[in-house]
């Protein structure tokens, strides 16, 4: 018998508490917008890497339709990234015409032009040509009129960016000890991706924590990973606002034979067993011989899970109280031969499966909470992370009131 507690979690972080916790964040259209104005309005977010806008003059545009806005993250002639809005000096027009969530597009010259009217921004965000500018006032002053700026800065090749018109920390500072633990994982080496999104009829935190417990993959996904995974997590670490653990496999359990014939020509699978020295030491720090991957949140929305071999995202946009965008994102070395092609594209429909396989639960799971039957959620002690979710959110409300 395990001489492992059953409350091993909440005995190292008694701060969390072991109650049940309100469902009423979950439905609620107040707690929503507070919500927006204390976190999303104020924290650094994941938007792009920096292979996306890695030549001078290429740019990226994010939708974020919980602030009503799009985002130009532009590297310039002198290699640095900048970040705007997407709202032109002239009658607030949209510089760059989105065609989806994320637009992409690149500029020999480095310049930005609102097709409105044909005003002309720099990659500093400067107004460098008007069109008939004689015919406006002597107020107009272009140096007063070019794109709104919003900060940017980049972790690991991970562009950020905060919407707070002076952040109260830096990236750096708000990553603190997970960005130090999270680091010196070749991220950049991951050249291969699978890249999937959709829209759900949910409350984002009911997404994000679909994915943040092992507690449900032998049910929800005993079709695409039957027996495969541990529902105990491994080193649980709690960094600030961020959180992180391992998720391990279960030894006593073989792999299917097609998934066991992919292994053998690519990794690009969490199933199977790693035994690889692409990990940081700050992962597996027990060194595990069934540690799978580490799952990890960067608060407050993006779900970073590294392998060896394979890393992915997770991302919950907040698109109403009852409304959210996911996006995933599966990243893997690009193949070399048919046969490692083929073990990568098996890897990535299991992947994707296991996936949607959660999506159906989320909108069910926010239904049902609305109904208003249930007032509070039940954790076990394997859910401490979606504990201190709750627990963060709740403190950064709290002090903005």
């Amino acid at each position: 018998m395990s001489n492992v507690s059953a409350h091993r979690w909440s005995e190292k972080y008694p701060h969390l508490g072991q109650g049940p916790i309100p469902a009423e964040p979950c439905v609620s259209e107040d707690y929503y917008r507070r919500e927006i104005a204390s976190v999303f309005n104020t924290s650094w977010l994941y938007v792009a890497r920096q292979e996306e806008i890695a030549e001078p003059g290429s740019y990226k545009v994010k939708r974020l339709a919980f602030a009503d806005s799009s985002v130009i993250v532009m590297r310039g002639k002198d290699g640095t990234l900048r970040g705007f809005h997407n709202v032109c000096s002239h009658r607030g027009n949209k510089v760059v015409t989105e065609t989806g969530e994320e637009t992409f597009g690149h500029s020999k010259a480095a310049v930005l032009s609102c097709r409105f009217h044909g005003w002309v921004y720099g990659a500093d965000g400067a107004l460098v040509n008007v069109p008939e500018e004689e015919r406006f006032y002597a107020c107009f002053d272009r140096k007063e009129n070019g794109l709104a700026p919003v900060h940017v800065d980049v972790w690991q090749g991970f562009v950020f960016i905060n919407l707070a018109p002076e952040p109260a920390q830096t990236l750096h500072d708000f990553l603190g000890d997970y960005g130090a633990h999270m680091s010196g994982y070749p991220y950049a080496e991951m050249d291969h991706s699978y890249k999937y999104h959709t829209y759900l009829d949910c409350n984002w935190k009911i997404a994000h924590d679909a994915f943040a417990e092992a507690y449900h993959v032998n049910t929800i996904h005993a079709g695409s990973f039957p027996n495969v995974f541990s529902t105990g997590l491994s080193d649980v670490q709690l960094f600030g606002p961020h959180r992180t653990c391992g998720v391990c496999l279960n030894m006593s359990t073989a792999p299917e034979p097609v998934a066991a014939i992919a292994q053998k020509h690519a990794r690009g699978s969490l199933v199977a067993k790693a035994d690889g020295t692409m990990l940081p030491p700050s992962i597996n720090p027990s060194g595990r011989e069934d540690f799978a991957f580490e799952l990890s949140v960067a608060f407050p929305n993006l779900l970073l899970h590294i392998s060896e071999g394979i890393w992915f995202t997770h991302q919950f946009w907040p698109l109403a109280h009852d409304k959210t965008l996911w996006e995933g994102k599966y990243y893997v070395r690009a193949p070399r031969t048919n046969s490692e092609r083929w073990a990568l594209d098996h890897a990535q429909l299991l992947q994707r499966n296991a996936w949607l396989e959660d999506t159906q639960t989320m909108e069910n799971t926010h239904r049902a909470i609305a109904s208003g039957a249930k007032q509070f959620i039940n954790l076990q002690d394997e859910e401490i992370l979606i504990r201190h979710a709750y627990h963060v959110i709740e403190q950064c409300m709290s002090a903005a009131e």
